[in-house]
């Protein structure tokens, strides 16, 4: 189990994992900074490693004792060893006999690769089995909608996205070694702490593709519009560019095809990708398009059964990128599948071009999280999420609606702690108000139509699990939490100056 983010060193040890048979676990590191270490030693229950490998013995010794504590039988292992652990040296400089060979004829297509966890967004993480088909069968979907140029000899990638998760751990890494590029590691990530790393490694990288999460490309073209050089940097080499957690705003997107034009006279194609830890990825958007929200239609060898839910469409999966499971969780396995083994995502969509269903499908949202008004009109949560931080940019962090049973919609806004530090409560909340009313005012319903809004200046917190590792808030350990921010809203006379009335 690897409770460090990606290096080399991770690198190796996957692959080597790979190669004997012996499945992987790489946690994120969140799991293993700070806090009281509870996740941490879930995730050690769970899939039961014998090993633990953490590149910096200082910076995770923390983490490394409570395990230690909590299973004594743990070995341990990190770059430079030290007393009592295992150095990286000592382990690569194991010798090579015929076992190594005999192990990797001895792979079968069923056989586990890895266990990754999912973001914890309604629980605890689950472990998902990862098996080496999966991680082919994505690969070959990848090679069976590529155009088939060759690539240069000496095409690069900058990759950034945690191991951790299937879009780094699974896709990137992954493709990027079949089709032979040189991978260079980026110690930056879309934060504003770390970002300034990504932009000096493109100044220095030209990237072939580049991937990020849609805060990473509204900082990327905020950074490029002041700066030519990086744009020049950026475009040179680049063929296309990939998209995924979240819905990418569509100023952001117009922003960055008007970046290509400048630099390359021609829109770089934007891949968005729909998919979980339990199916890699199941749908593909590998076409240039000027639509809202599309994830595209099912990549090769994937089957979609979209069963009608109210307005949209229910997404279930079947397919050889399907993971059988969760480790050491038989009824939460069984409860996935429906009953003709499709997975069951619990999300949402609907056709882009009802009277083209070849035009692509819309992500519309969590089912689970969708929810009624005392009406009985239904509230389509994601997409209602999604177009307020597109109204209401760059106002809004993170949001979380409430209403459920309720006359009206309501809302709790964590804006940027930039801009909070700047404006204060007063001045954001004064801009909310005219910004959510002319949302309002665009002939919306009351599924659409915010009429309370909480100014949240607590952070959300990981260690109480408000967070998920995508960086996205838990609604429901958010409502659970902040049970009285709730009330407030739905008081007919909050004494709370934090709610703005709209």
């Amino acid at each position: 189990m690897v409770l460090s983010g990606n290096s080399i060193e991770h690198a190796l040890l996957m692959l080597g994992c790979y190669s004997a048979g012996v499945p992987i676990v790489s946690l994120s590191p969140q799991y293993s900074q700070g806090g009281d270490f509870a996740r941490l030693r879930n995730c050690n229950d769970v899939v039961r490693p014998k090993l633990i490998f953490a590149q910096s013995e200082p910076e995770f010794s923390a983490a490394m004792a409570s395990l230690e504590a909590h299973n004594p039988a743990l070995r341990f292992a990190s770059i430079n060893g030290g007393p009592e652990r295992i150095s990286f040296a000592e382990m690569a400089q194991t010798p090579v006999t015929s076992a190594v060979a005999d192990a990797i004829s001895a792979i079968k297509p069923s056989a586990v690769a890895k266990y990754l966890f999912t973001s914890g967004s309604s629980g605890l993480p689950k472990a998902v089995i990862q098996t080496h088909g999966m991680l082919m069968g994505t690969i070959a979907a990848d090679e069976a909608l590529s155009d088939g140029r060759p690539l240069p000899d000496d095409a690069k990638m900058l990759e950034w996205m945690p191991w951790s998760h299937i879009a780094g751990g699974n896709y990137t890494f992954n493709a990027g070694l079949w089709a032979g590029l040189t991978n260079y590691l980026d110690e930056g990530k879309p934060h504003p702490d770390h970002f300034h790393k990504t932009i000096e490694n493109l100044y220095e990288v030209s990237p072939i593709n580049f991937g990020s999460m849609p805060i990473g490309y509204a900082m990327l073209v905020d950074a490029m519009e002041a700066d030519p050089k990086l744009r020049s940097c950026f475009f040179r080499n680049l063929q296309f560019m990939h998209c995924g957690g979240a819905a990418l705003d569509i100023n952001v997107l117009e922003r960055l095809e008007h970046l290509a034009i400048a630099e390359r006279g021609v829109k770089i194609p934007l891949i968005t990708k729909y998919g979980s830890t339990e199916v890699q990825i199941a749908t593909m958007l590998h076409w240039i398009d000027e639509g809202d929200g599309l994830i595209g239609n099912p990549v090769p060898g994937i089957t979609l059964k979209l069963v009608p839910k109210d307005s949209v469409y229910e997404i279930r999966i079947k397919g050889p990128t399907v993971s059988p499971g969760y480790i050491g969780e038989p009824e939460k396995s069984a409860a996935a599948f429906d009953d003709e083994g499709f997975y069951m995502p619990g999300d949402a969509c609907s056709f882009a071009h009802p009277e083209d269903r070849s035009g692509g499908l819309v992500f519309a949202g969590r089912i689970e999280g969708n929810f009624k008004l005392d009406t009985g009109t239904w509230v389509h949560v994601e997409e209602l999420c999604s177009a307020l931080k597109s109204a209401c940019a760059p106002f809004i962090e993170q949001i979380v609606i409430v209403g459920e049973g309720k006359p009206y919609l309501g809302a709790l806004i964590w804006p940027p702690a930039t801009l909070l530090a700047e404006r204060g409560q007063a001045g954001i909340a004064e801009r909310l108000s005219q910004l959510i009313s002319a949302f309002n005012s665009r002939g919306r319903g009351s599924s659409t139509r915010v009429r309370r809004v909480a100014i949240m200046t607590v952070p959300l917190s990981a260690d109480d699990s408000e967070i998920t590792l995508k960086g996205a808030a838990s609604p429901r350990v958010v409502l659970s939490n902040r049970k009285d921010v709730v009330t407030a809203l739905y008081s007919p006379s909050p004494a709370d100056t934090q709610i703005i009335h709209i």
